[in-house]
């Protein structure tokens, strides 16, 4: 299969989920809709590996897991605990500032000097991010103000763990197949779920799903789990990791054709205006996205990774 098709194909259903998954919550807690996304989609992964399980180092298996934490543990938890306090539109458009972070990382942790153009455009982009995650307090009645700055943190800390998912996964991913990865990940994220759920079960039970419950898990297993993961890393196995990023900006069309009709959600003015900054202020520090940043920084952790 083509790695740019499977990018595409895997960030239309990611850019889908946030209105499909606030939806659900309605209706399932989070870290039980978590749990059940992963789990079983871990299950489906397992049996097509175990013919041909590759046997892995120390190293290696440190480097698998730190995938799964920052991708499933780090990203879901904070994805699901964000996008029901805020609109679903936001979780893609902030989601796509992942260069931003690549590059001030690169400065603050690797003392990489800053060139001005690039600086100057990230700062744009930031200054993007900013727009729509505060924008709440000019949009908002008094007593949703918090709520929703809270649920725009949550979706960029929800971010930051999809930035270094990606750094380590290109590494990994090149050596280990793509359905070892996501079986070996999906269990091991969806086993982090399990504490915070006891909690949940107290006023929740399955047997209170309904038309939204159910259609967060069928999505969640089959789709934004099982078929967009492994799309997903097999890309990333084949292309470099700095185009890797280019995909992400599909996400937040998709998320606008759901949600409109699904939760009449639209995009406002500090919306558009944040947009135009991200993605105006990326395409002017580079001229695409993202490279030298992604590789020092993807080099850095794995070289202090265990032996």
């Amino acid at each position: 299969m083509n790695p740019i098709l499977a990018l595409i194909i895997a960030n239309v259903i990611w850019g889908m989920a946030s209105p499909i998954f606030k939806f659900a919550l309605t209706n399932i807690p989070p870290f039980s809709l978590a749990f059940i996304r992963f789990f079983f989609a871990g299950l489906i992964f397992l049996p097509l590996t175990l013919n041909k399980w590759q046997k892995l180092t120390l190293k290696q298996w440190f480097q698998v897991l730190l995938v799964g934490f920052f991708g499933i543990t780090i990203n879901i938890s904070f994805f699901f605990l964000g996008v029901v306090k805020t609109e679903s539109i936001n979780v893609p458009i902030i989601a796509s500032s992942g260069p931003v972070f690549i590059y001030l990382l690169s400065i603050l942790f690797l003392r990489e000097k800053p060139k001005l153009k690039v600086l100057a455009g990230m700062l744009f982009a930031l200054l993007g991010v900013l727009l729509i995650i505060l924008s709440p307090l000019i949009l908002d009645g008094k007593k949703l103000i918090l709520g929703a700055i809270e649920g725009n943190i949550f979706i960029l800390i929800a971010t930051l763990g999809s930035v270094f998912q990606t750094i380590i996964g290109r590494d990994v991913l090149k050596k280990i197949n793509a359905i070892q990865v996501s079986a070996i990940t999906f269990l091991f994220g969806s086993l982090s779920f399990i504490p915070f759920i006891p909690k949940e079960l107290t006023s929740w039970d399955i047997s209170f799903l309904n038309l939204a419950g159910w259609t967060g898990i069928i999505f969640g297993v089959f789709f934004s789990s099982a078929l967009a993961y492994f799309l997903f890393y097999y890309g990333v196995s084949r292309l470099k990791a700095q185009d890797v990023g280019i995909f992400t900006y599909i996400d937040p069309l998709a998320a606008i054709i759901v949600a409109a009709p699904l939760l009449h959600e639209y995009p406002n003015l500090f919306y558009v205006i944040g947009g135009v900054l991200i993605f105006g202020g990326i395409y002017f520090a580079e001229g695409r996205v993202h490279w030298h940043p992604f590789h020092m920084i993807k080099k850095f952790l794995i070289s202090n990774l265990p032996n």
